[in-house]
């Protein structure tokens, strides 16, 4: 989308953004539909990157709104797109839920801040938000939430080995990337066997801070016992990778980032 196209459309609008306008899709694969959204904007001075799987409904509807309050109260094109973008990622409960978890781990004392939560305000300059796939992804016009796996669809894969890949390249080699979940993880071991970033610089395992995902919070941040989880979490694998970020921490903190 052209620049001229992207003011255009955001000024003139009057959709309310409830559902994305066709004028933004950008490409269909069966039944994958992939729409623009201003996630566009790279913070290339983060220390740390969280990347989740793609915007949500919710989330592009916030960034397109925000990108045209901002365009019409006179920002230019980047900026607005980075105000859009910092609105609208990890919103709602999502956010609280990566806050506590990220907390938990001890990742703000590696940048020698008070709490995570500082990530979405005070100090932004020090994280990009991001997604395996940059611009909003819907299955059968719901939430795309990585079934059918992304490296599988071209559409979605062409995402990763553009958006994501320049990305990652742009951040340079002593960036720290959390993946939200997974499906995104599998993403970031893809780009580390391409020799795009190393093992050291993933602090992967932190269950999806989706609200479908409140078991396995609660137990990753010790609120709930391992007696009384159900058959669908498996601790063993929370303990581990709960072991695994905080000594990765640990020794990022010894040596300095």
């Amino acid at each position: 989308m052209s620049l001229e196209q992207f003011s255009s459309l955001l000024t003139a609008s009057t959709h309310n953004f409830a559902t994305l306008p066709v004028d933004l899709l950008l490409s269909s694969e069966g039944n994958l539909q992939t729409f623009y959204a201003p996630f566009d904007h790279v913070n290339t001075g983060a220390g740390v990157v969280i990347c989740g799987i793609t915007p949500g409904l919710q989330q592009a509807s916030r960034a397109l709104e925000e990108a045209r309050h901002q365009l019409r109260n006179g920002a230019s094109i980047d900026q607005a797109k980075q105000a859009a973008k910092e609105t609208a990622s990890f919103t709602g409960t999502m956010r609280k839920n990566l806050i506590g978890m990220l907390d938990h781990v001890g990742l703000h004392m590696l940048f020698d801040i008070d709490g995570c939560a500082r990530l979405f305000d005070t100090h932004r300059h020090l994280v990009h938000y991001t997604s395996a796939l940059r611009y909003p992804v819907f299955l059968d016009g719901q939430n795309y939430s990585g079934s059918p796996s992304i490296l599988s669809r071209s559409s979605l894969r062409q995402q990763v080995d553009t958006h994501l890949t320049e990305e990652v390249r742009m951040l340079g080699p002593k960036c720290l990337y959390v993946p939200l979940g997974p499906k995104v993880t599998e993403v970031f071991q893809h780009l580390q066997c391409k020799g795009l970033l190393r093992a050291e610089q993933l602090l992967d395992g932190l269950p999806h801070p989706s609200g479908a995902n409140a078991e396995r919070i609660s137990y990753f941040m010790g609120g709930k016992p391992r007696e009384k989880l159900s058959s669908k979490t498996n601790p063993t694998v929370l303990d581990a990778a709960k072991a695994r970020i905080i000594a990765k921490l640990a020794n990022l903190n010894r040596e300095g980032i």
